[in-house]
């Protein structure tokens, strides 16, 4: 779906972000959309370090 959007929609999306959050909030909402997605990240990767690994399981009889 991502693949069929063309140049008039993007422009569209961008009039329709700007009348929603003024221009001035922009730079603000750009800031935290990208914080957002550097946290997201770290998270995925930081996963699977979390999770013991079949071998490395503590049993305790």
């Amino acid at each position: 779906m991502l693949g069929s959007l063309g140049f008039p929609e993007l422009l569209l999306l961008l009039l329709i972000v700007v009348i929603i959050f003024g221009a001035s909030k922009l730079p603000q909402l750009g800031k935290g959309l990208g914080e957002g997605i550097k946290n997201f990240r770290e998270s995925v990767k930081s996963g699977g370090e979390d999770k013991p690994k079949n071998g490395d399981e503590d049993t305790h009889d």
